[in-house]
């Protein structure tokens, strides 16, 4: 009990290492017992005989719960933090907060794409018809899932902790190179396509942090994909979806275009994450840095969280 409250002292947490490895095996088996309730509520045929996009969803839509359910563990039991702690709270869900994220998401890509389209490395073919609404809607319901567990798994719970023990620039390498790595199973991936997925998991990383909301660094991820598969129509991160009326087939070197593996795979774009990096300096100054540096006397003083959602992308007010 302490002797000016009576209250009893908080609880000490685990160890670090000790705190990941329990979040690890909770995700783990969370993921077996939900795949082992879908397995007896669905007909297997029905889940992995037909379409893959809907085994690809229903495997999506169980790490999310999983992950969800190793954050209430880990985070709210054991450690006993607020939903703040990982960039959850509610502030964090704000609509301005969720605007700049898929914003900032959708134009890093695009531009760069567009820029080559313009340059004739990429042009334009027809595509049988179809209801692009329709499919446009679909691929948003698919990789909506997606991208949050994949933000969960890299930008949520281990990257809390990692940041707090290790600072921020551990936290973000550190997530970032593993984010590279899962996806060296994907279709065409190779050392180029992993080193710009691994900068494109700073880029997520900058945003969360920048923002302090990991549904930004959501709504850019969920932005980042929709718009190169609804709106571009080209490979996302080597997957290819059917798209009605015109596809974009790139014809420029590969180390530009990002070849099979889509505009994300190629210089183009990482230039542009690059300067999307450099704005994000600018305009949330001190972000990559620890919560003590940041907020040290010598440090500026760090902007009112009100204000903190939108500071990457809105233009700064005169003095």
């Amino acid at each position: 009990m302490s002797a000016e409250t009576g209250a009893p002292p908080p609880r000490a947490k685990l160890p670090a290492p000790v705190r990941l490895l329990v979040f690890v095996v909770v995700t783990a088996a969370a993921a077996m017992v939900l795949s082992r309730l879908v397995r007896l509520a669905f007909d297997r045929a029905w889940l992995f005989n037909g379409s893959s996009e809907r085994a690809q969803l229903v495997f999506s839509l169980v790490v999310v719960l999983a992950l969800l359910a190793a954050h209430v563990l880990c985070l709210r039991v054991l450690d006993r933090e607020p939903w703040s702690a990982v960039f959850m709270d509610r502030r964090a869900a704000r609509p301005p907060v969720l605007g700049a994220g898929a914003l900032l998401g959708a134009v890093t890509v695009a531009v760069p794409t567009l820029l080559l389209l313009g340059g004739r490395w990429f042009h334009v073919v027809e595509a049988p018809d179809g209801s692009w609404l329709g499919q446009a809607w679909w691929l948003l319901l698919f990789l909506a899932p997606a991208a949050l567990w994949e933000e969960l798994a890299f930008r949520g719970y281990l990257f809390s902790v990692l940041r707090r023990w290790l600072g921020p620039a551990v936290a973000i390498g550190a997530t970032s190179i593993v984010f590279g790595l899962i996806h060296l199973s994907n279709p065409g991936a190779e050392a180029r396509s992993t080193v710009l997925v691994i900068l494109a998991g700073v880029f997520l990383g900058g945003i969360m942090l920048a923002t302090r909301s990991l549904y930004a660094a959501w709504a850019a991820h969920l932005a980042w994909n929709w718009m190169m598969a609804a709106v571009l129509h080209t490979p996302v991160s080597g997957a290819a979806f059917s798209m009605p009326d015109y596809q974009m087939v790139e014809t420029g070197p590969d180390w530009a275009t990002g070849g099979p593996w889509g505009p994300e795979g190629g210089a183009a774009a990482a230039l542009s994450m690059l300067a999307a990096l450099y704005l994000l300096v600018r305009r949330a100054p001190g972000w990559w840095r620890p919560d003590d540096a940041r907020h040290s006397p010598s440090s500026p003083a760090p902007a009112a969280a009100d204000d903190q959602a939108v500071v990457a992308v809105a233009p700064r007010q005169p003095e």
